[in-house]
């Protein structure tokens, strides 16, 4: 069980959340390594199928800690900055390749970094009360920070990415809705029962075809569409070979529903 995060498992779905509520659960140094390590070691975990990042105390996280993280860094020198943008950095890499669907449930505050998990994830939910902001701009810092400048323009567009970024303004819920950059918006109330729900929802689906998904969804980003195209040719002849595929076969003939087994 990890030590600077809550860790909690429904079945194949394991729900992650950071704990400290009393300040809307920034990270720490700690927290941003044991994720790292955690989200490394999802992709050899063949027990779980789907994560849930969830909100915490009705917020989802204040991003970097202004006394644990920021202070200290202001001392150090470039070395060590580096070693500590590198690591940010391999937390959201670690997301992208762990071969898990990702739902964060956003709730409350989610800015700095914690917007940065969020919008790592595949998918996200969020409430009426959420305030998504890339605050770097706002602390003497470019937006570029952990992928933001390649990542959000993707998912809300260029023109209003660019906006977030150089201002630094928090991004009300209904925008985020419009823009896509939220799956849907849901009660405060219902928030983690509804991304549990649709966690259980996916990993009922065929497991090693969603990690073709997730893969191909990343890497498809840098390729031409010949390459991408080629790419999924061999991704789906892949999945083809699964005993899923041939699970799926053989209860459509049978006028049944399939029940997939990830193999």
């Amino acid at each position: 069980m990890p030590d600077h995060f809550k860790l909690t498992r429904d079945g194949t779905v394991a729900t992650v959340a950071l704990d400290r509520p009393d300040r809307k659960n920034p990270l720490t140094f700690e927290s941003y390594a044991e994720l790292r390590d955690w989200f490394r070691a999802l992709q050899y975990d063949e027990e779980t199928t789907a994560v849930v990042f969830a909100s915490n105390g009705g917020n989802f996280s204040s991003g970097g800690d202004v006394h644990d993280i920021i202070g200290p860094l202001v001392e150090m020198d470039m070395k060590d900055l580096l070693r500590f943008t590198r690591m940010t950095g391999d937390l959201v890499k670690a997301m992208l390749h762990c071969g898990k669907p990702i739902i964060a449930a956003v709730d409350g505050i989610c800015v700095g970094a914690g917007a940065i998990i969020a919008m790592a994830s595949d998918l996200r939910l969020g409430t009426a009360q959420a305030k998504t902001a890339f605050l770097f701009t706002r602390v003497g810092l470019a937006g570029c920070d952990m992928g933001a400048c390649a990542m959000l323009p993707r998912i809300i567009g260029q023109g209003r990415a660019a906006e977030l970024l150089y201002t630094g303004r928090a991004m009300s819920a209904e925008e985020g809705a419009e823009w896509g950059f939220f799956n849907r918006l849901v009660p405060a109330d219902d928030l983690l029962v509804e991304a549990q729900k649709l966690a259980q929802r996916i990993s009922e689906g065929p497991n090693f075809a969603h990690m073709m998904t997730k893969t191909m969804l990343n890497q498809e980003w840098s390729m031409t569409l010949d390459q991408a195209i080629e790419s999924e040719a061999q991704a789906q002849a892949i999945c083809m070979q699964t005993q899923d595929f041939r699970r799926a076969y053989e209860a459509f003939v049978a006028k049944e529903k399939p029940v997939f087994e990830g193999d």
